[in-house]
């Protein structure tokens, strides 16, 4: 079990919905809080930013390998400087929508990419971090979150079980073993197909830590089921609405979906239970209405049994379906009315 801030996070818990901001605030610190209004009212129990400059993610260069050029790419034609300059968080805006967290009473934390934004948010007093897919592979900074003593969430796209363990030991070597490992596909948006998420529960085989998704699908279908392969928690990038634009905008989900993932992953999460047969309490009432032999006829004393005047209907007061081939043949020992439940005391 792993606590963060006032959440607890585990499979005895509902599923813990992380409303990821990203650049999706499109430069307004007025929709970045209006977006945690959103999130709040949707049932969302964090929301998550991401801490850097571009600075701090590249170098400000516009061609060649700082280009992207890959067809399949969303952000295809921007130069990687321009696209962080378009999508970050102002870090002067953190503390107003931490404060508009903690106002609904929801939690807040970042995902920072380097060392200066992990010293920027302790100053904050974040209860945890999150590191992304693109950084699971940066030891250093890995190090730097686990010696803070707070829960980490890693993302898990494009690494390989290797890699994993090396971020897993990263952390636990700092003394730290509040870890949280994500699912994710690092393709913008992902599908169903490439999602993969029977990994879920070998990874939690492998590991021993809490297992989530970061879910870059559109809708979620995918994410309800993560949730019965065993994840605790659900990471989906949130917008106000898709038609407003950003750079995340197109697989981020509007406040009604939110609200739909949700409520779906708790029923999922609720319908686990545990491994059970034969009636439940709340079944047994319903046993009444099995099928059951009957009587199809008025008989007299003595008539035989056949299966022309023995019925299998229900309701279920009689003899249960598997005796009918053991009481045709056999006679009844007293007049019975059609609708007698069949039972061997009437037999011979």
């Amino acid at each position: 079990m792993i606590q963060i801030g006032d959440k607890k996070i585990g499979l005895s818990e509902k599923p813990f919905i992380i409303a990821e901001m990203s650049g999706n605030h499109n430069q307004s610190l007025e929709r970045a809080l209006k977006i945690v209004d959103l999130a709040a009212e949707a049932g969302a129990d964090a929301v998550k930013l991401q801490t850097y400059t571009p600075d701090t993610m590249t170098l400000d260069i516009h061609t060649g390998d700082f280009l992207i050029e890959n067809d399949t790419n969303l952000w295809k034609g921007q130069s990687l400087y321009n696209l962080y300059k378009e999508a970050y968080t102002p870090w002067d805006w953190h503390e107003a929508i931490f404060n508009r967290c903690k106002e609904h009473g929801i939690v807040a934390f970042s995902s920072p990419f380097d060392e200066t934004a992990v010293e920027f948010l302790e100053t904050l007093n974040v209860p945890a971090y999150k590191i992304a897919s693109f950084e699971n592979v940066d030891i250093p900074l890995i190090k730097k979150v686990a010696a803070t003593g707070k829960p980490i969430i890693i993302s898990t796209g494009m690494a390989s079980i290797a890699e994993l363990d090396e971020a897993v030991q990263a952390v636990k070597s700092q003394g730290n073993e509040q870890i949280i490992l994500l699912k994710c596909t690092s393709t913008y948006p992902a599908t169903p197909e490439n999602s993969n998420i029977s990994t879920i529960p070998h990874m939690k085989e492998l590991f021993g830590t809490e297992i989530g998704l970061s879910d870059h699908t559109m809708g979620i279908g995918v994410a309800v089921s993560a949730v019965t392969l065993g994840a605790t928690v659900i990471e989906k990038h949130f917008t106000i609405a898709r038609a407003d634009g950003g750079v995340d905008s197109t697989f981020s989900l509007e406040p009604y979906e939110l609200r739909m993932l949700v409520e779906e992953t708790e029923r999922a999460w609720r319908s686990l239970g545990k491994v059970t047969y034969g009636p439940t309490s709340v079944e047994k009432p319903s046993l009444e209405y099995r099928r059951s032999l009957y009587i199809g006829k008025d008989l007299k004393a003595g008539d035989i049994l056949t299966k022309e005047n023995v019925r299998v209907v229900r309701p279920g007061h009689g003899l249960a379906p598997k005796y009918l081939e053991m009481v045709v043949g056999k006679n009844v020992k007293i007049d019975t009315l059609k609708g007698t439940p069949l039972t061997f005391d009437i037999l011979l």
